[in-house]
């Protein structure tokens, strides 16, 4: 019999409660599911299972490090939403890696792990491997920026592939500022000695390092150093931090153009590092630029070769760059003999593990 049939017998049914249907009735009173505040439980627990819990699924598949079920989700994955996935008091450490870079990401991850700042960290991953590898690890610290460039060469210094790489660099970094948050971008030939944030005086637009192996006086001007014998600075693409200024973003556009208007050729094996540099100085005196000081971040022209300023300036390291060397093999055979190679050993450190 229906509860609507149930419902109309006991209406019509003139005669008094007998003793069975006093049972039946304190059976209806411990059965709540078919009264009313039941049936809106009953409703609620379903809204509840229908909508909450799926989206709960979706976002723990996002963040997961099931790669089966999650892989998928990272080829949508956004710069926007992992900017804001990683961001910490506004701040953003971004590095760009294709997979033959992912010992050097490792070996720099622990050194920015032993400072505290891994956190805030992105991977700009330049093919779907880097992607995948890294969220596989790490979920949502890595973002593909489509169109993925070709990888085969991406690696090969001078390279096109290598131009088409780096090329890409300030238009990542403007998308970040446009999105309001400071950024910082490291090249993963660096490893971290001292934390460098304590040295991003004032509220300066761009700051930068000195590529050059000229050793400065420790109380160097900060202003951008004058124009070498090609007519420009030669200031190190690899170490910027820039806040999310009208002059920030004005220095990127402007780094944009000048690698529109000087492409990579066969004659001119260039790389993004001259249209940078180029974009400092037709915006000096528009931005307020910041060199930073070079016993802090030296080059490697410098660090790697002169024995006796590096004794000198012993204690003031912060940023150790590992250029003014090509090829994998070297880089790594130099980061070893300065035992500044620390995946072999400290692979524990990083959020990656061993990779």
């Amino acid at each position: 019999m229906s509860l609507h049939q149930r419902q109309q017998q006991h209406l019509i049914d003139p005669s008094p409660l007998s003793p069975q249907s006093t049972a039946d009735a304190q059976h209806k009173r411990t059965t709540p599911l078919f009264s009313r505040t039941g049936l809106l439980i009953l409703l609620s627990l379903i809204l509840v299972l229908g909508v909450v819990f799926p989206w709960i699924r979706s976002t723990d598949s996002l963040f997961s490090s099931n790669p089966r079920g999650s892989l998928a989700k990272w080829r949508s994955y956004t710069l926007s939403q992992a900017a804001a996935f990683v961001a910490k008091n506004g701040t953003v450490v971004v590095c760009a890696v294709s997979e033959p870079y992912i010992p050097f990401l490792n070996n720099w991850l622990i050194s920015v792990s032993r400072q505290k700042h891994q956190d805030k960290v992105l991977v700009i991953a330049e093919d779907y491997a880097t992607l995948y590898k890294v969220n596989e690890r790490w979920p949502g610290h890595a973002v593909l920026v489509p169109p993925a460039p070709d990888t085969q060469s991406a690696h090969k210094f001078g390279s096109q592939g290598f131009f088409n790489f780096t090329s890409r660099r300030p238009q990542h970094l403007l998308h970040i500022l446009e999105l309001g948050y400071n950024v910082m971008y490291n090249d993963v030939d660096m490893v971290w000695l001292a934390d460098p944030f304590p040295y991003l005086e004032g509220n300066h637009d761009v700051y930068f390092t000195d590529d050059m192996a000229a050793v400065k006086a420790l109380n160097h001007p900060h202003d951008l150093p004058p124009p070498g014998k090609k007519g420009r600075t030669y200031i190190c693409s690899c170490m910027i931090f820039l806040r999310p200024t009208i002059g920030a973003k004005d220095v990127m556009r402007k780094w944009i153009e000048e690698l529109q208007a000087q492409p990579w050729s066969k004659k001119a094996k260039s790389n993004d590092q001259p249209a940078f540099n180029w974009a400092l100085n037709k915006t000096v005196g528009q931005v307020d630029l910041y060199l930073l000081p070079q016993a802090a971040f030296p080059s490697g022209g410098l660090y790697f070769k002169n024995e006796t300023w590096v004794q000198e300036t012993r204690g003031k390291h912060v940023i150790i760059h590992n250029n003014y060397i090509t090829g994998f093999e070297k880089k790594i055979k130099r980061f070893h003999e300065f035992k500044l190679w620390l995946v072999d050993d400290h692979s524990d450190e990083s959020p990656l593990g061993r990779i």
